[in-house]
C-alpha cells in the first residue's frame, strides 16, 4: 500500500510538472501573414537585416524552382528578388553580416530519368544590392544540409551523395547513395575551406543552429535521402567549434522527424512540421517543439494549423515565421503546395 502511495505521488507530481511546461508554452499566440506568393515545397528561410528571405523551391519533376523572395515584416509585404543563379534544391543557408549564403544542395540531371544530382557549390547573396557571387566550392559535393554560423565562419554539416567511389552520377530512391556526417567550414574572409570533425550520426533533412557557441543538430533522416526509403530520427548531437568536439548525445526530439522548418530565439531552438513514412503511415506534421540546450528539455507549443513539410522559417522580431510547403508527405502522388504564411509570436504573455 505503502508502496501505492508514493508511485501515486511520484505520478502526480510529474504530471503537475509537466502541466506547469505546456502552460508556460502555450502562452505563444498564432497568428497569420501575407500569404506567399509561390507556393512551394522545399523552400528554405533565414532571417537577414530585420526581413525574412525565403528561397528554393521544387516543382513537380524534381525541377529546382530557384526563388528568391523578401518579406518585410513592418509592412506585411513580399518583393520577388533575382533567382539563384543556379536553380537547385535541399540547399542549406546561413546568414553572415547581413549576407546569405547558399551551400550545396541538388540539381536536376542534364539529361535522362529524373534524380537528384549532388552538388558542391557556394553561393554568396547580397540584400543590399540583389546580387549573387560564386564561392568556393565546397570540399564534398551533397544535398540537404545545415548550414550554422559560429565565430565569423559558416560550418556544413551532414547531408546526402552517392557513396564514396560510386559511379552513379546521381541520388535516387532506387539507386545505391547515403547519408553524410562530413563537417566542413568555410571562412569568408578568405574564401577557403577547413574539414572539421565529422558528425556521429550521418543524416540529411536535418535542422541545424548554434546556442551558446555550440552547434546542435536536430532530427533528420537517416540511410537515405529520401522519405519513404528512411528513418527518421529524434537524435541530437552537440558541437563545440572550438575544441572541434561533438559532446554525449542530448535528449530527444519528442517527434522524431525530417524536412523541418526552425528558427532560434533566446536560447531556445524552435522546430515545426516535417514529415515521417513506415510501411503503416505516410505523415506530415503539425507539431512546434522548443530544445533549451541549457536545460536540456524540450517543450511542446501550440501546433500549426495546417501539416506540412518542406517549409521556410525563421525568427525575426521575436516571432517564428513558417511558409509555404507540402501539406502531406511525399510519395502519395498528389502535390498540395500552400501558400500559407504563419507567425507564432514568442513573447506573447
Amino acid at each position: 500500500m505503502l508502496a501505492f502511495l508514493n508511485l501515486l505521488r511520484f505520478s502526480l507530481a510529474v504530471l503537475f510538472a509537466a502541466s506547469i511546461c505546456v502552460s508556460a508554452a502555450y502562452a505563444q499566440k498564432w497568428g497569420t501573414a501575407a500569404p506567399f506568393p509561390e507556393p512551394a515545397e522545399e523552400v528554405y528561410g533565414i532571417a537577414a537585416g530585420g526581413k525574412f528571405y525565403v528561397l528554393g523551391g521544387l516543382a513537380p519533376g524534381w525541377t529546382p524552382k530557384g526563388l528568391v523572395y523578401e518579406y518585410d515584416p513592418d509592412n506585411n509585404t513580399w518583393t520577388k528578388k533575382k533567382n539563384m543563379p543556379l536553380p537547385s534544391h535541399h540547399v542549406a543557408v546561413a546568414e553572415l553580416d547581413g549576407k546569405i549564403y547558399v551551400m550545396g544542395g541538388f540539381t536536376k540531371p542534364e539529361k535522362g530519368p529524373t534524380a537528384w544530382v549532388p552538388i558542391n557549390n557556394a553561393w554568396e547573396y547580397n540584400p543590399a544590392n540583389d546580387a549573387w557571387k560564386a564561392l568556393a566550392p565546397l570540399p564534398t559535393k551533397r544535398g540537404s544540409p545545415n548550414a550554422v554560423v559560429h565565430n565569423g565562419k559558416i560550418y556544413v554539416i551532414g547531408g546526402a551523395s552517392v557513396h564514396p567511389g560510386s559511379n552513379v552520377p546521381a541520388v535516387h530512391p532506387a539507386r545505391p547513395h547515403r547519408a553524410v556526417s562530413v563537417n566542413e567550414v568555410y571562412d569568408p574572409t578568405s574564401n577557403t575551406w577547413e574539414t572539421r570533425q565529422s558528425m556521429p550520426t550521418a543524416r540529411n533533412h536535418a535542422a541545424g543552429a548554434m546556442v551558446n557557441n555550440k552547434i546542435y543538430v536536430i532530427g533528420g533522416r537517416i540511410g537515405s535521402a529520401y522519405v519513404g526509403t528512411s528513418s527518421p530520427t529524434d537524435v541530437v548531437e552537440e558541437y563545440d567549434p572550438a575544441t572541434d568536439q561533438w559532446g554525449v548525445v542530448r535528449a530527444r526530439m519528442p517527434t522524431p522527424r525530417s524536412a523541418v522548418a526552425w528558427g532560434v530565439h533566446q536560447g531556445r531552438i524552435y522546430v515545426a512540421g516535417g514529415e515521417a513514412q513506415a510501411p503503416q503511415f505516410m505523415m506530415a506534421f503539425r507539431a512546434v517543439e522548443a530544445y533549451d540546450p541549457s536545460a536540456n528539455r524540450w517543450t511542446s507549443l501550440p501546433q500549426m494549423s495546417l501539416p506540412r513539410h518542406g517549409l521556410a522559417g525563421a525568427v525575426v522580431g521575436g516571432r517564428l515565421h513558417l511558409v509555404s510547403g507540402d501539406v502531406q508527405s511525399a510519395g502519395t502522388g498528389m502535390e498540395m503546395h500552400t501558400d500559407r504564411h504563419d507567425v507564432l509570436d514568442l513573447e506573447a504573455k
